[in-house]
């Protein structure tokens, strides 16, 4: 018991979880304590606050002297965590700043929990960055989760809100059930939920418990599928983006699959990438599985996204077809001339929060303005205001992947990664539905330069949402002009033997 303790020079090391806890815990009392009159876009403010004092914190944590594992190994603070961190503090931050200002009561009753809520959501994702241990991991997957459902429940008038958080608490609720029953097989098999236990457990259990090691690992594949929002498990996505709150809908976008994407990362590595199973195929089959995953979902995440004609919808099979491209660099493992998966991973990753934060900040403005999410409203946006048409423009050059952006440097990466892994079908299948992604992404700018069948209704942007509009395609583009700044920074911080691997 004595190793399970946590001494007080520890919580030195959890400073920007607690930091996160204690934000939470003070603006929920002073919402309660404040009188109505006040207007609660001062918790928003506040919480913005304390994401980025949690931040600040994890900057503080980078290039760490020594590992730093609590609680009998189940807790890392290391670098592949504090990239992570600093990704979801930072997409978690943009969200609260789109919403100060947007956020009414009379579509939200309860303004002031719908700021803070962010707060414990964005812990329980980090949580699961840090995981050491399976039931680490499946608390803050919960966290997350719990807190997801009532974020996209919140708009208790919306009729179309309500399905899709009743769809999402379902379906969610499956996919830990399956998740938790993959993970019972594996302790069930090693007497331990340690990642680092079970990965050097497991070749010597392949002679008897082969086929329970399939079944284990393909339920988690599928129960974190539905996290990340990967095809074939991704039916879900479309309704609940469609149905919630736009802020929340960039969160789940955005923050929420990040989140997904690290337990991926962590477990898949830590169980089947390091272990050495030499008498069985099961971890090239992993990857290989991985890979298809990778394959299906970008396949069907651009194509049905071609006929979709609300803006919500389109960046919801669009987050589908970015899931596949983020599983890539998983899916391809390493070899002798490829070892840049997480760079690559964490690259596009950085590429992938600007410019869908910045899409769905856009949505918002002219969700503001025409009071839907459809397309059409989008029209003649140039002519009615013409730098956040410019600002669209540079974000959707991002999505579709093309020069100069972010987002054609982070699929240019992944690529080169299949390339020199001789996964050569992916590395194809990735460019051919880049390429067809191009007609829904250039809709959106014909929609805005040539259609003048437009209603002359007055764009208005508020100041928070413009600056979010502007740093994201400003951002957006510098990842374009600079990648390889940014790789050599992302390589500089992040080692695999130190900062990775759990002993």
């Amino acid at each position: 018991m004595e190793q399970l303790r946590l001494h007080v020079t520890d919580l030195a090391h959890l400073l920007p979880e607690l930091s996160l806890v204690a934000t939470a815990i003070i603006l929920s009392l002073l919402d309660l304590i404040l009188p109505n009159r006040v207007n609660r876009s001062l918790i928003g403010w506040l919480s913005l606050v304390g994401v980025a004092i949690s931040a600040i914190f994890v900057i503080l944590q980078l290039n760490p002297s020594e590992d730093i594992q609590l609680l009998n190994l189940s807790y890392r603070v290391d670098d592949f965590s504090n990239l992570l961190k600093l990704f979801i503090l930072t997409g978690t931050g943009f969200v609260i700043l789109m919403s100060l200002g947007f956020v009414k009561e009379k579509d939200i009753p309860h303004v002031g929990e719908y700021y803070y809520f962010y707060l414990p959501a964005a812990l329980g994702a980090m949580i699961m960055s840090s995981s050491g241990d399976l039931i680490t991991l499946y608390v803050g997957l919960e966290l997350l989760s719990i807190t997801s459902y009532l974020l996209v429940a919140m708009k208790k008038r919306d009729h179309q809100s309500n399905e899709g958080a009743f769809k999402y608490l379902v379906m969610g609720g499956i996919s830990s059930a399956i998740i938790l029953y993959g993970m019972s097989f594996l302790y069930g098999m090693v007497g331990s939920s340690n990642l680092a236990q079970i990965g050097a457990a497991l070749p010597s259990l392949i002679p008897a418990y082969e086929p329970l090691l399939y079944v284990a690992f393909f339920m988690l594949l599928a129960g974190f599928g539905f996290k990340i929002a990967a095809a074939p498990f991704h039916s879900w996505a479309p309704d609940v983006y469609q149905g919630a709150h736009t802020p929340v809908t960039a969160f789940l976008a955005v923050v929420s699959k990040a989140a997904g994407f690290a337990i991926l990362f962590r477990v898949f590595y830590l169980l089947f990438g390091f272990s050495s199973f030499e008498s069985s195929s099961l971890q090239a089959d992993v990857f290989l599985a991985i890979s298809v995953m990778a394959a299906i979902a970008m396949v069907a995440g651009n194509f049905i996204a071609l006929k979709q004609t609300n803006m919500k919808r389109l960046l919801a099979y669009s987050g589908i077809a970015n899931a596949g491209y983020l599983l890539v660099p998983i899916g391809t493992y390493f070899s002798a001339t490829h070892t840049a998966n997480f760079s690559e991973f964490i690259f596009y990753l950085i590429a992938y929060l600007f410019m869908n934060i910045g899409a769905f900040a856009v949505l918002m403005i002219i969700e503001q303005a025409e009071g839907h999410t459809e397309l059409k409203g989008f029209s003649g946006l140039y002519y009615r205001a013409p730098l956040t048409a410019l600002a669209m423009v540079l974000i959707v050059l991002s999505l579709a992947g093309l020069p100069v952006s972010g987002g054609f440097f982070g699929k240019l990466y992944i690529i080169l990664g299949t390339m020199q892994t001789h996964q050569y079908w992916l590395g194809a299948l990735m460019i051919l539905t880049s390429v067809a992604s191009l007609y829904y992404y250039f809709n959106v700018v014909r929609q805005m330069f040539m259609r003048i069948d437009y209603e002359p209704v007055e764009v208005k942007i508020p100041v928070p949402l413009g600056i979010t509009v502007w740093l994201c395609a400003l951002v957006g583009l510098a990842l374009g002009f600079i990648p390889h700044v940014i790789l050599r920074g992302i390589e500089s911080i992040f080692v695999l033997t130190t900062d990775f691997l759990m002993k």
